[in-house]
């Protein structure tokens, strides 16, 4: 089970006991999660303390720790050293990879990227002309910034005209902050569970961030958290509370298509971190991206209901 764990109640106390993460305060144990059960575990309280064996633990695991900044994007995550068989090789072929491949592999991402906001516009009768050509237009690398113009286009047909993404602001952004940290955190143990290593991107550079390469994987799986965010503010959720976290959490488990058939976000982004693994390995830029569901499931994401 790939299970998101959410600490947001301050002066908790996580430990590892038997086979668990217990949760703890003052006044005693508060709960506990099978550590298998375990993707993630995203904290966002202030005063929270650990033990090390709990760190060891989840690194045994392939779990990750990710710790959010009060407006819940992740500041730090802390990443197994060691979650391939061939961690060695990957990594080395993911370090020689040549521009010209990672241009050809950026392309692939961020055409299935645009795809997937024609589709979550689709689904809710939003106009999508145009989407399928800039689809089409994207060149290797998106010298043109293919990606900025549909992005441009694509928020105010999403969450209204005069919604501007801001990552430091309430309502709107901040659960959407969330959605994408969570994404992002699968990405980044699907990466390391791959051998590769998160910081050495594809297209994203920089130097202060450790997690380039989940900030590139995690592209064509936004547009789900879009769709659940937008259902979650035409419903009066206006602030990442406990059950706004368990409804974007649930997404992890929400199907995409992809060559297999239909499979859950976690394993599509398993499936598309192994095959970027190979691309490395074969310098062939051959992804296996998730293809968009069809138009209820996405108008139902996130909903309760359906999580």
């Amino acid at each position: 089970m790939d299970r998101i764990v959410d600490i947001a109640t301050e002066g908790q106390h996580l430990k590892a006991v038997r086979g668990h993460m217990i949760v703890s305060n003052k006044d005693g144990e508060v709960g506990r999660v099978p550590l298998d059960d375990i993707a993630a575990v995203i904290v966002h309280a202030h005063g929270t303390t650990y033990s090390n064996h709990l760190f060891t633990a989840l690194a045994e695991r392939g779990a990750l720790l990710v710790i959010c900044a009060p407006n819940h994007s992740p500041v730090s995550v802390l990443t197994p050293l060691i979650g391939h068989h061939q961690q060695t090789g990957n990594m080395s072929a993911q370090a020689d990879a040549g521009k010209p491949l990672s241009k050809r592999l950026w392309k692939q991402i961020v055409t299935s990227k645009i795809k997937m906001q024609e589709a979550a516009l689709e689904a809710f009768s939003e106009p999508i002309v145009g989407f399928h050509l800039m689809a089409q237009k994207v060149r290797s690398g998106d010298p043109d910034n293919i990606e900025a113009q549909a992005a441009r286009k694509y928020w105010p047909l999403m969450m209204g005209e005069t919604f501007r993404r801001d990552r430091d602001a309430s309502g709107a952004n901040a659960l959407l902050n969330y959605g994408y940290a969570i994404m992002r955190a699968i990405c980044a143990r699907a990466i390391v569970a791959a051998g590769l290593h998160p910081s050495l991107g594809i297209h994203h550079h920089n130097r202060l961030n450790p997690f380039t390469l989940a900030d590139d994987l995690v592209e064509p799986f936004r547009p789900i958290v879009d769709c659940a965010v937008r259902i979650m503010v035409s419903e009066g959720v206006t602030s990442v509370d406990s059950t706004a976290k368990q409804r974007l959490a649930a997404l992890t488990a929400f199907d995409m298509v992809g060559p297999l058939g239909a499979s859950p976000v976690h394993v599509c982004a398993s499936r598309l971190a192994q095959s970027l693994a190979a691309s490395f390995v074969q310098g062939k830029p051959e992804l296996v991206l998730p293809r968009a569901p069809n138009r209820l499931a996405l108008a139902s994401a996130g909903r309760i209901n359906s999580a």
